[in-house]
């Protein structure tokens, strides 16, 4: 998902986005430190990728950590559904449940709106 979140960075730069990119490797551990600093800052939208159910993984590791720390910013995940998936090639399945480049990018700008 770093390849795909890098690739949707570059595209939301030439549109005047600007974007960080975090790599978290390992959801234990967390590098919690990092994730708490660039998510105080004012302003952000924080949206956790990953190729992973959206329950028990990155995303709500980085939520809990959120708000354990009571940091808020506004906060969205990007993961497959709690279901079970369709099997296929896999450029088809990443369109088909949202975690193509190409749909980290339209999801990313509708919620900026």
């Amino acid at each position: 998902m770093t390849m795909r979140t890098l690739e949707t960075a570059k595209s939301l730069e030439k549109d005047g986005v600007k974007v960080g990119v975090l790599h978290c490797p390992t959801i234990k551990p967390l590098d919690t430190q990092t994730i708490l600093a660039e998510c105080r800052k004012p302003g952000r939208l924080v949206i956790t990728a990953e190729n992973h159910s959206v329950i028990g993984g990155l995303g709500e590791a980085v939520a809990s950590t959120l708000l354990t720390n009571g940091v808020t910013p506004a906060f969205r995940q990007i993961a497959l559904p709690d279901e079970f998936l369709d099997a296929g090639a896999l450029p088809v399945l990443h369109d088909q449940y949202g975690i193509s480049t190409d749909a980290i990018i339209a999801r990313t700008k509708a919620w900026l709106g």
